[in-house]
């Protein structure tokens, strides 16, 4: 039977040891009165400790004070499992410097071992992976020296198939964020953007025999629809009720609490834009490239659009029309809307449906998508992508990894060069004003995201989209297929790379 606590006393129920799975995306959702908490006891009692924590898509808030970013830097965790990191923001330098275990790993792959756990099995068998980074013949999952564990990532061989194996820690705490609690306990997501994986990651916690800990902005008298309980109260053992943070009110669009027409999707873009201080600059660069890419899409097609560069490619599907003709998604469980960047990524305008993010990858997994535009650090000679990990820096595979390995057309939006590139364009005609000091194209990449053997397998059609030309890849790897006007192929192109490709006038 649940209780009604102060967040100081439900941060109680965790204990040293203790494996916390966080239901959350990136930089929303996040369960903030609760992680607040847990670093209030831990700064006061130097416990819990030696903490565990999982999340499918990490759970930072942008800001290196607030949320975990405090217990995790004083020492209270000794491993993370994420699939992003990106807005952990003290964090993923702490991973760096080898100060914690940290492993990174298909978001969707994570999702679908929490749903795994939930139904008594030790974790989920995936394709995805197979010959990307986290493949233990590869490197493995570890992003420092000290990420040695090698029981999260197996191959393994299932009838003749190989496989991927994704194994999480027991999961006995869990951290959710919902909208309210009935009398029973149901706990409703209304004003949420999404769910996540907050049912799995409850059942996974039960049936382990932990505690879940839920979040809520308020109590409700009325009982909750049956099909509006996400979570059902016989699950719950601890509601905190939490002020709710103020929210601009551009951000009501992405709660679903109205409906928004397609036509005024832009104009809520704009505001949300406005509101997170996030205004598209005057990029020539990803004009260019998104102007072209967006030329791939056709009637009916289901989409995946990544974040930077990608996002140029809905805007010139608006411009044509076609962007009302296709389904968007994003990984958290949006379709049939459009979603936003920024601090808000994960949510949607105007969604037809958000369902539970586990859903959303077994679509992604399947090859449910039509076609999926990505951003891209780096590419080599045999068409492998590396997206996920800079040079000193990282911020994590994400859904890149799910999304891209079996969806039947993969473009990579990406400039051919970095750090100093400026393009001009006047009456149709490319002109390089200066090459970019880091190259995009290398002979190895640093670490692969995406397997280019794995999608001649698979019999993907893959394209990377620059600013002055469109590769192709083949099976004896890129093949120039386009060169656009202004653009001296052999000048601006074929000299500047490091390996020879195919190409013909």
């Amino acid at each position: 039977m649940y209780e009604i606590m102060t967040s100081d006393e439900a941060i109680r129920l965790i204990r040293d040891g203790d494996c916390i799975c966080v239901n959350s995306f990136v930089g929303i959702e996040n369960p903030v009165e609760l992680h607040e908490a847990l670093y209030r006891r831990y700064q006061k009692m130097q416990s819990p400790t030696h903490l565990t924590i999982v999340s499918s898509a990490g759970f930072g808030v942008w800001d290196t004070e607030h949320n975990a970013e405090g217990y995790i830097r004083d020492g209270a965790v000794d491993r993370l499992i994420c699939g992003h990191f990106g807005a952990m923001m003290s964090t993923k330098k702490l991973v760096l410097e080898d100060r914690f275990e940290a492993y990174n790993l298909p978001l969707g792959c994570i999702s679908h071992a929490i749903r795994a756990q939930a139904g008594g099995l030790s974790g989920a068998l995936s394709k995805v992976g197979l010959d990307i980074f986290v493949d233990p013949r590869m490197e493995g999952p570890g992003i420092n020296r000290v990420s040695i564990d090698d029981s999260l990532v197996k191959h393994v061989e299932v009838d003749g198939e190989e496989f991927l194996y994704y194994k999480l820690p027991k999961i006995t705490i869990a951290l959710i964020k919902g909208t309210a609690a009935d009398h029973k306990g149901n706990i409703t997501f209304d004003d949420m953007f999404m769910s996540g994986d907050a049912l799995s990651i409850c059942q996974a916690v039960k049936a382990n025999r932990g505690k879940v800990i839920v979040q809520v902005d308020r109590l409700v008298d009325t009982p909750s629809r049956p099909r509006n309980a996400i979570i059902p109260g016989c699950l719950v053992d601890a509601i905190v009720v939490a002020e709710p943070q103020e929210r601009n009110e551009a951000y009501t669009a992405l709660t679903g609490s109205f409906e928004i027409p397609y036509e005024e999707w832009h104009t809520w873009s704009e505001k949300i834009d406005q509101a997170s201080e996030k205004m598209l600059k005057d990029n020539t660069i990803g004009k260019i490239i998104g102007r072209r890419a967006a030329k791939e899409l056709r009637v009916d097609d289901i989409v995946n659009i990544g974040i930077g560069i990608p996002e140029m490619v809905s805007r010139y599907a608006r411009k044509s029309g076609m962007l009302d003709m296709v389904t968007l998604t994003v990984e958290s469980g949006g379709i049939g809307g459009f979603p936003v960047s920024g601090e808000a990524f994960g949510a949607m305008i105007g969604a037809a449906s958000v369902y539970d993010m586990a859903n959303q990858f077994d679509l992604y997994d399947n090859g449910g998508l039509d076609i999926c535009f990505m951003g891209a650090l780096e590419v080599d000679q045999y068409g492998n992508i590396n997206a996920h990990r800079g040079p000193g820096a990282f911020a994590g595979i994400g859904g890149f990894a799910n999304i891209t390995a079996k969806t039947p057309t993969v473009v990579f939006c990406m400039s051919f060069n970095a750090k100093g590139l400026t393009v001009s364009q006047k009456s149709g005609e490319i002109t390089i004003e200066k090459e970019g000091s880091v190259p995009k194209f290398v002979e190895h990449v640093n670490s692969i995201s995406f397997s280019s053997k794995r999608a001649i397998e698979n019999g993907q059609k893959v394209l990377y989209v620059t600013e002055r030309c469109v590769f192709r890849l083949t099976p004896k790897g890129l093949k120039l297929i386009e060169v656009y006007p202004g653009i001296d192929a052999k000048r601006d192109i074929l000299d500047q790379l490091p390996f020879e490709v195919e190409y013909k006038q």
